[in-house]
């Protein structure tokens, strides 16, 4: 199959991007990351040994495919919860552009594939993909835009939350919903449980869900990353339902908790003395500035094992091809580790995060083979 084409100018910003990259640590450190015996990270094509990964960094929650119309519903439910929980007499916030007329790129497989393999250039190794089948994740196109650009891609597997999910899922039992993602994980190469969310306040269907998440991570080892409301409200109650179905928190992320802008940190060290990650991973772009600080302060407390970094990119406006020098799928390692490392965040950190945290998450002990 063809290889996306380079053109001149690309060429030159990928070098400077490169160079970028090139002053962050990329090479393992003396003392890498332990990984269990038998343990993969299972990407759509092929498991990888963790340590065959370690030369990339790898990021734990992105979007690669979504149905037309998803991020429409998305942005509408997003409305209609900030709406519902304004105090009595707020006015209404200004309506954008309409969002229909946005065209969807996660359905275009030459514009996929291409930003694929700028991430590869840029320094990306691996990536998770957070869809499923609610959101209209396709596997199919997964592994087209995997095999065309040479990354790999981690699909995942379950349900997202209360707006999105199947619409008799609420006279589902317990036991059908852990079926149904049972039958997800044998139906392909599954290599995650995520994002697995709350809206808002986390309902009594998406408790439900929850525990028969932590019922599939029992069966299969899957690891399992956090959708945790706007913003972040359901963190800690997540945590609670996980731990109660008995999941060890080193299996866990712990989702969106940048969106908690707290100087304190004191959900997200709450979290982390629970011994789960901290992901804060809608990074790269303006909601930088207040989680920098986060980060710096949580790293100067001993906790860098802990955190994890990514974008969450669905958005057109993100890709490379519509924001070439700040953009694509790459950006949390391009834009944002820079920003972290100029606050002071040592290198030997940076590693950790960006290369050892995503893959110590990722790998797994298989109890259920993968399918072709």
């Amino acid at each position: 199959m063809d290889k996306p084409k380079t053109t001149r100018r690309e060429a030159l910003r990928l070098l400077g991007a490169s160079v970028t990259a090139a002053a962050l640590p990329r090479l393992a450190t003396a003392a890498g990351p332990d990984f269990p015996p038998g343990a993969v990270i299972r990407t759509i094509l092929k498991d990888y040994a963790p340590s065959a990964l370690a030369g990339g960094a790898t990021l734990f929650h992105e979007h690669m495919s979504l149905r037309d119309g998803f991020m429409v519903d998305w942005l509408r439910s997003a409305a209609e919860t900030r709406a519902a929980n304004q105090p009595p007499g707020t006015p209404p916030r200004p309506s954008g552009p309409a969002q229909a007329a946005v065209p969807n790129v996660l359905i275009d497989e030459d514009l996929m594939a291409d930003e694929m393999a700028i991430a590869r250039r840029e320094g990306i190794g691996c990536i998770v993909d957070a869809g499923h089948p609610d959101m209209g994740r396709d596997v199919g196109f997964l592994r087209r835009i995997s095999q065309r650009s040479g990354l790999p891609i981690v699909a995942s597997a379950g349900f997202y939350s209360q707006p999105f999910y199947p619409a008799d899922l609420g006279s589902w039992s317990e036991d059908r919903v852990f079926e149904e993602i049972m039958r997800q994980v044998r139906a392909n190469p599954t290599g995650a449980l995520g994002e697995i969310g709350s809206w808002d306040y986390i309902t009594r269907d998406e408790r439900k869900v929850f525990r028969a998440v932590g019922r599939v991570h029992r069966a299969t080892n899957l690891p399992i990353f956090t959708h945790t409301g706007i913003p972040g409200k359901s963190a800690l109650e997540q945590l609670d339902i996980l731990e109660d179905a008995g999941i060890d928190p080193r299996r866990v992320v712990i989702g969106h908790l940048g969106n908690l802008a707290d100087p304190n940190t004191e959900i997200q060290r709450a979290i982390i003395r629970r011994g789960a990650f901290v992901g804060f991973d809608r990074q790269g772009g303006q909601g930088d500035a207040s989680v920098v600080p986060m980060v710096v302060s949580l790293v100067a407390q001993g906790y860098a094992d802990h955190l994890m970094v990514s974008s969450d990119l669905s958005s057109p406006r993100e890709i490379k091809r519509n924001n070439p020098t700040g953009g694509g799928y790459a950006k949390t390692l391009t834009v944002f580790a820079p920003k972290l490392r100029a606050a002071g965040v040592p290198d030997e950190a940076l590693h950790r995060i960006l290369y050892d945290n995503p893959r110590r998450f990722l790998a797994f002990v298989p109890k259920i083979k993968r399918t072709a």
